[in-house]
């Protein structure tokens, strides 16, 4: 990643080449991280989530964007074992994800944040670090009774919690407790969090909502961090900026479907993301761009 990355501002450098043939919805990925086919979610009669076909490309940055109510939590939710499809299957890394709790989906190297932070008020900072680490032997009963069992684990964690809340800017805040943090330092701790699990693919579920503007910076470039060393990410989004800046790819929802996908600078041009997220042609009717309803010639 080159330096570019930092400047706010400046757009940083993409990847690219991650798709096979022709740009549309549900086009084929070099090298997918995720693949989705046929899931839905309906909540009583209304469709929440409808894809055909979707893949998340690999080692890249993927944003995905869509007005409010165009299904992109409930897709996280169903990703990450957070919820159910009504139909559907939907892979991580070549397994088959269908029916798998989301702390085991967690455990297979896909983790995610949260639009409102689920950091554990009365917990410190560095407990809550803590709780996020993989195969703790204090959690089983028989171990837990011995701490020569667990003790040198317990220091191993301690150890990586810390060098995360450095590298976040959060090391002086250890000892406090979380529900002392500023919104944008939960957002810095949600992800760091995320990150002692040694993730493969990280979803951040809005990531710059509610941030105060002078952490803006500091969350974009811990976001590029991710990609350089070596993770996916997958984030939702409503702020086009951060999209335009960092992402390398964009996948755009409307009506629970997938309207449009490709890189940031020919999906902004795109006339089905005009109508359906940027609203430039208040006339349209979103079902005629999802392919939900059909209107007589002549009327939009």
């Amino acid at each position: 990643m080159s330096s570019s990355a930092k400047i706010p501002g400046k757009p940083a450098s993409k990847t690219t080449g991650l798709h096979i043939g022709e740009i549309r919805p549900g086009v084929s990925k070099v090298d997918p991280i995720v693949t989705i086919d046929g899931v839905s979610r309906r909540f009583g009669g209304l469709t929440a989530v409808d894809v055909e076909h979707l893949e998340i490309p690999r080692g890249a940055i993927t944003a995905l964007i869509g007005p409010n109510g165009a299904g992109k939590t409930t897709l996280f939710n169903l990703l990450t074992g957070f919820d159910k499809p009504d139909t559907g299957s939907w892979s991580f890394a070549g397994k088959s994800l269908a029916g798998i709790p989301a702390f085991k989906v967690a455990q297979m190297g896909q983790v995610r944040t949260f639009q409102l932070t689920k950091a554990l008020s009365l917990l410190t900072v560095l407990e809550n670090m803590k709780l996020g680490a993989k195969d703790q032997r204090g959690e089983k009963l028989l171990y837990s009774l011995f701490s020569f069992l667990w003790k040198v684990k317990e220091v191993e964690i301690e150890a990586k919690a810390m060098e995360l809340l450095k590298r976040f800017k959060l090391d002086a805040k250890k000892d406090d407790f979380a529900a002392s943090l500023s919104g944008g330092q939960r957002k810095l701790l949600e992800m760091a969090r995320a990150l002692m699990t040694d993730p493969v693919l990280v979803m951040l579920d809005e990531p710059m909502a509610g941030v105060n503007p002078a952490l803006t910076q500091s969350l974009l470039e811990h976001v590029l961090g991710l990609k350089e060393q070596g993770m996916t990410v997958l984030f939702v989004e409503h702020d086009m900026h951060m999209v335009r800046h960092i992402a390398d790819w964009v996948i755009v929802m409307a009506e629970g479907r997938v309207v449009a996908e490709g890189p940031a600078e020919e999906v902004m041009k795109n006339p089905a993301v005009i109508d359906a997220y940027l609203g430039s042609h208040q006339d349209t009717d979103l079902g005629t761009i999802t392919g939900r309803i059909t209107l007589p010639k002549g009327k939009k």
